[in-house]
């Protein structure tokens, strides 16, 4: 898996010189962030369509691996330093306070785990686990210029639990147009009831799976690195490429849910910029 993610690069590296020729500069991105996704060019409205497509982990903890590909982009208006967002399943709001402050927040919906996201039949008897409405609260702060580092805090909570993410990252050859690399890493803690959704087996999932009865404490989750690509090949198409490591702490890898010590996923994909 480690060879997926690496190879990747030299890809989206020539792609990076071709689009660094051919594309026209003129969009003035929120935050010249890749991961920060502005479709807009000041105020009113943007709008991003397009594909791509992952190759990940089948569900958390899985050994199994599957290509999945989703639809890309989204739509929003944005005023001054404020922008409007509905992306996939997700609706919310960002904005920049005092220039080296984002700060972000939005509504959307995490999917549960079902029992055939296991084509081995590693989660027979678990049944489907809780899915639910989730509201994401998210604070960057700038520690260079044209945010070159940064900080990062995220608080995801709803009806399945709260996850905790804090890391740091750099934007390297990023332009003001918000392409380029950008790297990052994190460490994430879970609460009991997430931790239970998707590592822990109660009573009667033990029984009906023959998996030893397990209950997942709050606390350390994993730490991550991740990987953002974005570039124009031209004034309206643009590439994408995102890649993401992800190692499990000794409560979660001790979990018979677990097969693997880590969830990895990579992913590319376009969309054409109105």
């Amino acid at each position: 898996m480690k060879k997926i993610v690496f190879q990747v690069a030299p890809f989206l590296g020539a792609l990076s010189c071709f689009g660094s020729v051919h594309a026209t500069e003129t969009r003035t991105p929120l935050v010249p962030l890749p991961s920060i996704v502005d479709f807009t060019d000041g105020d009113g409205w943007g709008v991003g369509l397009g594909l791509g497509i992952e190759y990940e982990s089948a569900y958390e903890g899985s050994e199994e691996f599957e290509r999945e590909v989703d639809p890309a982009g989204g739509v929003q208006w944005r005023t001054g330093d404020n922008v409007f967002f509905w992306a996939g399943e997700a609706i919310g709001w960002r904005t920049v306070a005092r220039d080296p402050w984002l700060f972000q927040t939005s509504l959307g919906y995490e999917e549960g785990r079902e029992e055939g996201d296991s084509e081995d039949g590693r989660l027979d008897g678990l049944g489907e686990s809780n899915s639910g409405v989730t509201v994401l609260l998210e604070v960057r702060r700038a520690l260079a210029e044209n945010w070159r580092y940064f900080l990062d805090g995220r608080v995801l909570a709803g009806e399945i639990g709260t996850l905790g993410i804090f890391g740091a990252g750099t934007c390297l050859g990023c332009q003001p147009n918000g392409t380029g690399w950008e790297v990052g890493a994190a460490v994430t803690f879970h609460d009991g009831k997430l931790a239970n959704r998707d590592f822990g087996v109660n009573t009667q999932q033990s029984i009906d799976s023959g998996l030893p009865e397990t209950d997942i404490d709050s606390g350390y989750r994993s730490t991550g690195f991740n990987v953002n690509y974005r570039n124009y090949l031209n004034e309206s198409w643009q590439i994408f490429g995102e890649a993401l490591y992800e190692i499990y702490g000794s409560d979660v890898r001790d979990s018979p849910i677990s097969r693997n010590d880590y969830e990895a996923e990579i992913g590319v994909g376009f969309i054409y910029v109105f």
